[in-house]
């Protein structure tokens, strides 16, 4: 590419409410294209981009799947190595934290990955789906975009591994902890930190797996915890506080983690699942003597996208105890 030819960017659309239009029932459901996104934001002709668009999947977030991603990280890994500078993927926000981890786990590396969407429709007033787009296409070209997977909402960019949707319905439902690690101003990225290095899962060959997420509550007494671990390939535990549950888990959780990894996250949002500081049965400390393995400060849903992906590229639950050290000991940098 010589200096006056245009950045290329591969854009991915996979439905979600950012392509959503009025059904005759009155309610919304996928249905605009790429190209129709696209022609909604006129701003983009001023960027002088080579945009290459694909309407990848018409759905609404909640229903892609591991499938559906590993399908987008080749179909990515494809678009970089054809001379992409940039990637923009937009898709439902329901899943939106899961998708960006996701693909931050499998990123080769060589060029910026940005997940966006919108939380207002476009048959809404003041729908953000434009501005989000056009944020997005800035962050994906901009020479100063660390080459990872990031999530650009409301004119802020986030960390793929520490960003999470806390809001059903706020245009501001995309937050970081401690904070986006930069922001759009005047159409031009400006970044105050890098995001934290995360593992890097590199296999083209998948396999179907099954992991599932049950989360901690007052007078749970466990007895699906042995229906649930008969089922899959890996289990998260959210559990209250700094990482504990009901008495009424441990044995079985104890007998799973003999057989499957049996990783323990905190239910709260923020903050680390502790290692030595609680010592009742249930505890963090009893827990991880007993084979869990914990989450530091992913959350629960992130540290299941860890765990499936690890799963389904072959990862023994030696490696998934390593992979979740190894974040840790990043996270403490």
């Amino acid at each position: 590419m010589t200096s006056r030819d245009p950045a290329r960017v591969a854009v991915f659309s996979l439905g979600g409410t950012i392509a959503m239009t009025t059904q005759p029932d009155g309610t919304v459901a996928p249905a605009l294209s790429a190209e129709e996104l696209l022609e909604a934001v006129p701003q983009l002709a001023g960027l002088g981009l080579d945009l290459e668009v694909q309407s990848f999947r018409q759905l609404p977030g909640a229903s892609l799947s591991y499938t559906d991603l590993f399908a987008l990280a080749d179909a990515i890994d494809e678009a970089i190595d054809a001379g992409a500078a940039g990637v923009v993927v937009t898709q439902g926000t329901d899943t939106i934290e899961e998708t960006a981890y996701f693909l931050d786990l499998v990123h080769s590396g060589h060029a910026p990955v940005v997940v966006t969407g919108a939380m207002r429709n476009p048959t809404m007033a003041g729908a953000d789906g434009p501005a989000n787009i056009l944020a997005a296409m800035q962050v994906a070209v901009s020479p100063a975009t660390p080459k990872r997977s990031l999530v650009v909402f409301a004119d802020e960019v986030h960390a793929a591994a520490a960003v999470s949707k806390t809001h059903s319905t706020s245009v501001t439902a995309f937050v970081s902890t401690p904070g986006p690690i930069g922001y759009v101003a005047e159409g031009e990225p400006a970044f105050h930190t890098s995001p934290a290095p995360t593992p890097r899962l590199l296999d083209p060959n998948p396999r179907d797996v099954r992991t599932a997420l049950i989360t901690a509550t007052v007078g749970d007494d466990g007895s699906l915890l042995p229906v649930i671990g008969e089922q899959v390939d890996g289990l998260v535990v959210a559990g209250f506080g700094a990482g504990h549950v009901p008495a009424t888990y441990v044995d079985e959780l104890q007998r799973l983690a003999s057989t499957i990894p049996v990783i323990l996250a905190t239910r709260t949002g923020r903050g680390p699942v502790l290692r030595r500081t609680y010592g009742f049965r249930g505890s963090e400390s009893d827990l991880i003597s007993r084979g869990l393995i914990p989450a530091g400060t992913l959350t629960p849903v992130k540290a299941k996208v860890l765990l499936h992906t690890a799963l389904a590229l072959g990862a023994t639950s030696a490696d998934i105890r390593k992979l979740f050290e190894e974040g840790q000991s990043n996270e403490s940098r």
